[in-house]
């Protein structure tokens, strides 16, 4: 165990160190790279896994469950113990302790409030939520889980699923339940996995709904990923379910695809397609989802050209044109022009005088940023492209401006662009 949190420690300073490189690089050279921005993401995410994976001391697991206790309590024997787990033992008439095999003189649990205490300290260190959950909300809690993975007729089920819903929304500890009991995603999910997965939109959108706010909890989102039953009922509901499910579909994917180690999973379940159809054809709250999860998704280099296979450049340069979440989507576009085929994509649906236009009305620096890196990459090798802007800028000045205005990176690409369209065309602009 030592030698495990030496290595996990050697690890964790190798990744700040990579990461502070990669930062001070992006942060004090204006030549910075895709490549460092990419490298800070990953390096975060990989802190992130390993803030999630850190081992919590012996003495703060349940002796029974070997999870971390929630609500620690005393038996008579001394030991202590997580409640709902020494209850099942003795509700089973278990009259001895489970440690030491000692008789029990009585079956009294007295509340550990230093250990709770020790252990909220800890997971607050940690990053991770420890709220107590009542005795009373977790009995209640399980019993609407019973009813989801029971033999209950329809109307009962939907009742216990918008219940279920309800508590995850207005009450984040209980979040924390999926953490602790390892069967409990499977009785929630229970209701979809015999038969079509849309048979009954009620029922499927409530719980759709509970994975996405049982996602918002950290330790949950690798749970939920490498649950085999979830991202394929995601995924499926994002394909076929009732906006409202799809749009929540897209939520979840969004929260869990922050998860490094979650990409790759999101990705091979054929989330793509679906989110960029839902970027196409949503309401703006989905559609903002959508372009969440599909930035997330696109941090890794190899997703990016199922991105552009799935049509997300045309969704994109659609969207952009009629002035449809530029900001955030500008990001999107940035990502994906780093290779051939969705420049080719890009130059057919014009995107060069698009660009060029939002950089003359758009308030925002960072999306004038975005959008000369990609006409830098758009004409940097294409002659045709470049005398389109060459054309706007005899008569706007729009680039030369951004060089002596713009963000420090967009005046660099700019002043690029400038000293190539001197060098190709400045006898034509003299004559």
């Amino acid at each position: 165990m030592a030698e495990e949190r030496r290595r996990l420690a050697a690890s964790v300073d190798e990744l700040k160190r990579e990461l502070q490189r990669r930062v001070n690089c992006i942060v004090e050279n204006a030549d910075y790279t895709i490549e460092d921005i990419d490298e800070a993401i990953h390096c975060l995410s990989a802190l992130e896994d390993f803030k999630l994976r850190a081992a919590p001391p012996p003495e703060y697991l349940c002796p029974i469950s070997h999870q971390l206790m929630k609500d620690p309590v005393v038996l008579a024997s001394g030991q202590t113990y997580d409640r709902p787990y020494i209850e099942n033992w003795l509700n089973k008439g278990n009259r001895t302790c489970p440690e030491t095999k000692e008789l029990l003189p009585n079956s009294h649990l007295i509340p550990n409030l230093v250990m709770r205490k020790l252990i909220s300290l800890w997971c607050k260190d940690h990053g991770i939520e420890h709220g107590v959950i009542p005795e009373s909300d977790r009995h209640h809690f399980n019993s609407l889980l019973q009813i989801l993975s029971s033999n209950h007729d329809l109307p009962e089920k939907i009742k216990a699923a918008k219940l279920v819903r309800i508590l995850t929304k207005s009450f984040p500890p209980l979040r924390a339940f999926f953490q602790w009991d390892t069967v409990a995603l499977t009785k929630l999910l229970h209701p979809l996995m015999s038969g079509n997965v849309n048979d009954h939109p009620k029922l499927q959108e409530e719980l759709i709904t509970t994975i996405m706010n049982i996602s918002l909890h950290d330790p949950n989102k690798k749970i939920i990923a490498t649950n085999p039953l979830v991202i394929p009922l995601l995924v499926q509901s994002l394909k076929f379910g009732t906006l409202e499910t799809r749009s929540n579909s897209a939520a979840a994917l969004c929260t869990l695809s922050s998860l490094d180690s979650n990409k790759s999973i999101i990705t091979k379940a054929g989330a793509l397609e679906p989110l960029v159809k839902l970027l196409d054809e949503g309401p703006l709250l989905a559609m903002k989802d959508a372009a969440a999860a599909i930035v997330n998704l696109a941090v890794v280099k190899e997703n990016r050209s199922i991105a552009v296979f799935e049509g997300a450049v045309k969704v994109i340069m659609k969207k952009i044109t009629d002035r449809i979440l530029v900001d955030e989507l500008l990001v999107l576009l940035s990502m994906l022009s780093t290779y051939d085929k969705p420049i080719e994509q890009m130059v057919k649906l014009d995107a060069v005088s698009c660009l060029l236009s939002i950089i003359k009305e758009d308030t925002n620096d960072k999306s004038k940023e975005h959008c000369i890196a990609i006409l830098h990459t758009l004409c940097y090798n294409d002659r045709t492209r470049l005398q389109e802007i060459w054309k706007d800028e005899s008569v706007n000045g729009t680039i030369a401006n951004l060089a002596l205005n713009g963000t420090t990176r967009a005046k660099r690409k700019a002043k690029e662009i400038v000293e190539r369209i001197d060098k190709y065309f400045s006898g034509a602009q003299s004559s």
